[in-house]
């Protein structure tokens, strides 16, 4: 237990300032536009283009994760991110970009990492409220980003905001390195480092039914999780009518409740021993959050807009914990790293897909409203095809069963 909880405190502090650094340019955006000279919508290509580097990072991690370590990794990957929200600060477009880049690098082998290590220190009948917990991180990050950036915005600048967030990497970094030798003990320093290590975790997941059927539903889930997080501040003080620092509060509000939520389903499944029913009841959620959300107009009283964002936020932005459990349940023996940078990889691409084209569809006619509603139907259809397709396997897995 000892192992597991001093497992737990390090890899939740990198995953929380890993979130932190990488929302923290879709907090500011309001901000950084006017100085740049784009539309706030245009976040979406700046987090776009941050998993499509989280991504490919993501699946190449693997061999690194086993030679350096997963604290040695993730130790990196808070350098990476630190220096992507420093780029930020240089505010020209090709800056961002480059911010981008750096900041996918790092934000990606993060989950692996930590799943490695958790997978070794956790008993199987804790896993889902472990993982869980770990995954709070996320929401903990983007609700520290909501409450604090807009403040930083206000008193020092977009710019010096960006700096602070990069100091806080480098600190958690530096913090890491006292239980490195200790977590990082199963590394293997002689192992080679494949290129075409990229296409092993794709294959895990290809050839894994469970696993690919969650990875299927993660591309729908990140998505809203995504666009929910990426323009929610931006529509909130573009269509809205709030001030940054009240949507910023809002932020936060669904971000906390996705912490309290991830810790909840996370419990849940564990109890019922149906993570996956429990996934499915999620998405349900998601799409009743969506339809609200896009309702939203200046005659909504704040409290009730800020319920609406909790519950839009305990269930878009508290799936992940139970996923990636089970995603680590379910990987072929010994290949958790894979099994869950492959899954992942899809996750990523989900990102990389669909905030861009919901900003694009925003600012060019749509409207964040009806595009937020929009998002409705892959929840409902995901959740719906999830638990069809789980009922599915087990009846067939029981058929087999009785046969032999």
């Amino acid at each position: 237990m000892g192992d597991t909880l001093k497992t737990l405190a390090t890899t939740l502090a990198v995953q929380m300032l890993g979130s932190m650094a990488l929302l923290t340019v879709p907090v500011l955006a309001p901000a950084a536009a006017r100085d740049v000279g784009v539309p706030a919508a245009y976040v979406g290509l700046y987090i776009a283009l941050a998993y499509g580097a989280s991504m490919m990072s993501s699946l190449a991690c693997g061999d690194l994760i086993r030679r350096f370590g997963a604290i040695r990794v993730s130790q990196l990957c808070l350098l990476l991110c630190a220096l992507g929200s420093l780029l930020a600060a240089g505010g020209t477009l090709g800056f961002f970009a480059a911010s981008a880049l750096f900041m996918g690098m790092g934000y990606g082998p993060m989950t692996p990492a930590s799943s490695h290590v958790l997978a070794r220190t956790t008993s199987a009948t804790a896993m889902s409220l472990v993982f869980s917990v770990k995954q709070t991180g996320v929401p903990l990050g983007g609700a520290v980003a909501g409450a604090l950036v807009p403040a930083l915005v206000v008193g020092i600048g977009w710019r010096f905001a960006l700096a602070v967030v990069a100091a806080a990497c480098v600190f958690v970094a530096l913090l890491a390195q006292r239980v490195r030798a200790a977590l990082d003990e199963d590394r293997e320093p002689g192992r080679r480092i494949h290129l075409g290590s990229l296409a092993g975790p794709l294959r895990v997941v290809l050839t894994t039914p469970d696993v690919r059927r969650l990875a299927f539903m993660s591309f729908v889930y990140s998505s809203l999780q995504l666009c929910l997080v990426t323009y929610l501040v931006t529509y909130l003080t573009g269509s809205v009518g709030y001030s940054l620092v009240q949507a910023g509060f809002m932020m936060s509000a669904a971000q906390a409740a996705g912490v309290a939520a991830r810790i909840g389903w996370g419990a849940l499944a564990d109890r019922t021993r149906k993570p996956v029913g429990v996934l499915a009841f999620i998405g349900s959620g998601m799409a009743v959050g969506a339809l609200a959300t896009g309702a939203f107009d200046a005659t909504w009283p704040p409290l009730l807009v800020a319920a609406v964002c909790a519950w839009f936020g305990a269930t878009a932005i508290s799936w992940n914990g139970v996923y990636l459990a089970e995603v680590a349940r379910r990987a072929p023996q010994g290949r958790a790293v894979e099994a869950t940078g492959g899954s992942l990889a899809f996750t990523y691409f989900g990102v990389l897909v669909w905030p861009p084209l919901f900003g694009l569809a925003a600012e060019h006619g749509a409207g964040f409203g009806i595009a937020f509603a929009f998002l409705a139907l892959p929840a409902a259809g995901c959740a719906a095809w999830l638990w069809l397709s789980h009922r599915s396997a087990q009846r067939l897995q029981l058929k087999e069963s009785l046969s032999s």
